[in-house]
Order: C-alpha cells, then structure tokens, then sequence
C-alpha cells in the first residue's frame, strides 16, 4: 500500500483521531470517579481487562481497559505521549491507518501481558487443582503455609478470614467438615486469584506509537526532562530495554512492562507488514 493515500493534505496539530482518544480517555477518567463516589461502583474492576480464565473477564474488555487509569498522573503521561507522538503519526498515516495502528497494539498488549501472566501462575494453578483431585487436611496446611497461598485481593482475604474461623472450630469437631471446608475455601480462592488482576491504561498503545516514531523518524530529537536531547532510535531502544529489565526486577509494583512491550512487539511487526505490502 502506498501511505500517500492516508495522508492528508495539511499538517494538524490535533488530528480527529487523537483528539478523539484524548476526550474519550478524559470522559472514561471523570466517570470512574463520579461512579466511584456517588454509586460506590469500581468501572475499572468492570472495564478493566481480567485474565482469560476468570469470571469477571468479558471480551469488550479488550478496548475498554485502554481508556481506563489509575489516577491523574497515569493518564497525563499518556494522554500527553499520545498527542506528543501520536499527531506526527496520524498526519502521516491517516486516521485509518493510526486507528488501526493504535487498537492492534494496545490488544497486542494485553496478550503479551496475560502470556507472562498464564506462564507465572501456572505452578499456582497445578498446586489448587492438585489439591482439589486430592485433598487432604495436611496438605492444605502446607499450602496455606507457602508461597503459593497469596493474599493478592480484598476479596481473598475477606473468604479467608470467614473461612479460617469456621475451620478452627471444625478441625477439632468433624473432621470430615473440615475437609469439605478447604474444598470449598480452595475453590472460592482460585475464582478470587483468577479474578484479582486486572489490566488498565494506554501504555500499551502509546508505547507501541513510541516504536512507530521511534522507526520512521529515528533521527528525530526527542528532549528527555525537557532538557536532555537524544535521537529517537536511541530513546525507544533505552526505553525497550529499561522495560524487559523491569519486568523481570521489578515484581512488586503493579506496573504491567510486559504490556509496554507486546504494544511495541506488536507495533514493530504490524509496521513491517505494512511495509512489505
């Protein structure tokens, strides 16, 4: 394809398209704190996107997480790297082609995120199950007391607490009970582990516009702080690798790199078959 066809004629400081995305990022943003305050209704845990396998995961899911933040700074970094980057690109591209662009990655995103995610989970996962196949009260002991027990939701620690005070009284009075309790209890926490993560934000896209003018402007210069000048091949390589380096030190926080980079997989190869064709 000729990328003549996508251009428009002039150059527009806010093409239809990122100035769309900014006011929809803007409205989604307002919203979820008027639902928050005034309903008491978390649209993030109803937008945001959940793991494949858990109940509160819905396939609209996929768009409505990119619209989705987690407070102010989140979406001004965003919103302000998607104008920054994101003008050049659809004046190049057009608004198809940008929209296009811009979709892909931030799907491409949440995939690879969820990919590292299954791959981490997974001996979690064949620990619950294994117990359930085979339960025994000196098991679930044991994996009460590991690494693999992990309190990662409000929702966990509210089963639990229920659980664990009806089952100190059990053990010592029916046995049997008891055991059907941790049944129960590792039932429940698997839906509530599952159903914990929870994926919002742009970055995923907007790291993947990051690549795309990183790749057709790598000469361009880029003010980091708004005072340190290097090129953009340059910037997005450093920031590629800052964040495959996170993603593997940096298992505390709740920042998804992995989603940083699958926006920037995605965009690299999607950039590469439009050029081919």
């Amino acid at each position: 394809m000729n990328n003549q066809q996508y251009r428009p004629t002039g150059f527009r400081v806010l093409p239809p398209v990122v100035k769309n995305l900014l006011i929809i990022n803007g409205l989604f943003f307002l919203a979820t704190i008027g639902f928050s305050t005034t309903f008491n209704i978390d649209l993030s845990d109803l937008l945001g996107l959940h793991y494949f396998a858990a109940e509160k995961f819905k396939p609209y899911q996929f768009i409505t997480y990119m619209f989705m933040h987690g407070g102010f700074s989140h979406i001004l970094f965003n919103m302000f790297a998607l104008w920054m980057f994101g003008n050049v690109l659809e004046n190049v591209w057009g608004p198809k082609r940008f929209l296009i662009y811009y979709l892909v990655t931030g799907i491409g995103a949440a995939l690879v995120h969820y990919l590292v995610f299954y791959i981490e989970i997974s001996p979690i996962l064949t620990s619950i199950n294994n117990y359930l196949e085979n339960p025994s009260l000196i098991k679930f002991k044991e994996f009460i007391s590991s690494s693999n027990f992990q309190v990662v939701s409000y929702d966990i620690q509210n089963h639990y607490n229920e659980f664990i005070n009806n089952y100190n009284s059990l053990i010592l009075s029916n046995q049997d009970k008891a055991l059907q309790a941790t049944m129960d209890f590792m039932q429940q926490y698997k839906i509530d582990y599952l159903n914990a993560p929870v994926v919002i934000g742009a970055s995923g896209a907007v790291f993947g516009i990051l690549l795309a003018f990183g790749m057709m402007f790598p000469n361009s210069v880029i003010y980091l702080y708004f005072a340190i000048p290097i090129k953009a091949k340059y910037f997005v390589m450093l920031y590629g690798a800052l964040e495959l380096y996170l993603g593997f030190s940096d298992t505390t926080s709740n920042v998804a790199h992995f989603a940083h980079l699958g926006g920037m997989i995605f965009g690299f190869f999607l950039i590469r078959y439009w050029k081919k064709h």
